[in-house]
């Protein structure tokens, strides 16, 4: 009875509400009250020639989300306001990534009569949809549109950031061509969402940038360089080193090396093994491993047995299990790592190690035993290290945890399994 009076409240005011500006305003905001069944009635106030009518109208829409909306939020993405641009972008993503509509840059929007300032809350945003997603290509391409035609830059970083986001795998040129832009903010996030495209393609195109005298920019163009494997950069990493730069800059030129692993690297980070910093220390042991000499490994066990600081041990053990370390005793390299799924303070690296080493075959037999004896965390994190895969062999062992008795155990399973699934089709 509720629904239905307030449906009739707002149809009433639409029907009874003058031209007036105030009048629009109101009835957009009723809308809220009523839900996805009011939709059709923001239309024509998304259309309307005051901008304020259609900022209320796709501040409505955005907040009653579903499906239903979709098309007019696209619409909107084409408006010539820069906020219903932002908000219609955010709320496109938050369809798909809930909860992004109060963390996106339209939850940071201010206005002051004519003056809009809005902040991207997070330098490194790793927002991502799960790879099986199945965004709407009408979605995708408004996106890339707004990066590739918008006249205002803040508008175009968060469509780049949206693109990455949502993984929309045709947007790579579109935001290589964003990195010749004068903007830092749109360039950083075009970085990011080439980052999450993954595709090794953009990696030589992002070299330019390692010389870039921002150094947020700078970072991230080395971050973006090594996650691609551009062997092209391996020249442009080593010159970095040499000119002796700051701790960040070179933690980040040393993990970029460790992700690249180019033959030609191998005795540099040899060397950087006994490094005085331990993320340095972390990375060349990464790189090491995925090397895969196994003539290397003593060496990384010796460090491992001696090292002291967990962030260095975290990379030794990974590359130890990368070189077929894969004992399961108590206190062996593998068992470390996993173990690490426990703490808050290491699980962000231990988990992504992991979920590289699983697609080792070697690897998935040893803790294949771990999903049905290990702690909560220890299970849901291999099961999600499981899904990222692409092996056919785990799709065995993670289905008879779909329906364990355990809500948090049979939930991951399921995720796991779908987006395992989607990915050796």
């Amino acid at each position: 009875m509720r629904t239905c009076a307030l449906i009739l409240i707002a149809a009433a005011v639409f029907a009874q509400a003058p031209a007036d500006s105030r009048e629009k305003i109101k009835a957009a905001r009723a809308t809220v009250k009523v839900g996805s069944s009011a939709i059709p009635q923001l239309d024509p106030l998304l259309m309307a020639a005051d901008v304020e009518v259609r900022r209320e109208a796709i501040k409505a829409l955005a907040a009653i989300g579903t499906q239903h909306g979709l098309d007019l939020l696209v619409r909107s993405t084409r408006d010539g306001d820069a906020e219903i641009q932002i908000r219609a972008t955010d709320a496109l993503v938050n369809f798909y990534h809930p909860g992004y509509i109060s963390t996106g840059l339209s939850a940071t929007l201010k206005r002051a009569g004519a003056s809009l300032s809005a902040a991207f809350r997070q330098d490194e945003n790793r927002d991502i949809v799960d790879p099986d997603t199945p965004v709407r290509p009408e979605i995708r391409a408004a996106l890339r549109d707004i990066v590739a035609n918008s006249t205002d830059n803040v508008v175009r970083a968060n469509a780049a950031r949206a693109l990455g986001i949502l993984r929309d795998g045709d947007s790579t040129q579109t935001l290589i061509e964003a990195l010749r832009s004068k903007d830092d903010r749109l360039i950083f996030e075009s970085l990011i969402a080439l980052q999450k495209l993954a595709n090794p393609d953009a990696g030589p195109r992002v070299v330019f940038l390692m010389r870039d005298l921002v150094e947020k920019v700078q970072l991230a163009a080395i971050e973006t360089a090594g996650l691609l494997k551009a062997h092209d950069a391996i020249g442009e990493l080593r010159r970095v080193l040499e000119t002796g730069p700051e701790r960040k800059i070179r933690r980040a030129a040393v993990l970029a090396l460790s992700r690249i692993a180019g033959p030609s690297t191998r005795d540099l980070l040899a060397t950087l093994i006994q490094d005085k910093d331990d993320d340095v220390r972390a990375a060349s042991a990464e790189g090491i491993g995925r090397l895969a000499n196994p003539s290397d490994r003593p060496a990384i066990e010796s460090a491992f047995n001696a090292e002291r600081k967990t962030v260095a041990r975290l990379g030794q053990a990974f590359a130890i299990a990368r070189l077929g370390g894969v004992d399961m005793s108590e206190l062996s390299p593998l068992h470390y790592l996993v173990n690490n799924l426990n703490s808050r303070s290491w699980r962000g690296i231990a988990q992504p190690y992991l979920n590289e080493l699983t697609r080792q075959e070697h690897v998935r037999k040893a803790i294949y035993p771990l999903l049905a004896s290990g702690t909560l965390a220890e299970r849901t994190g291999l099961l999600l290290a499981l899904a990222s895969s692409a092996a056919p062999d785990a799709i065995g062992q993670i289905e008879p945890y779909v329906r364990d008795t355990d809500i948090e155990i049979s939930a991951a399973a399921t995720r796991a399994l779908r987006i395992l699934r989607a990915s050796v089709r």
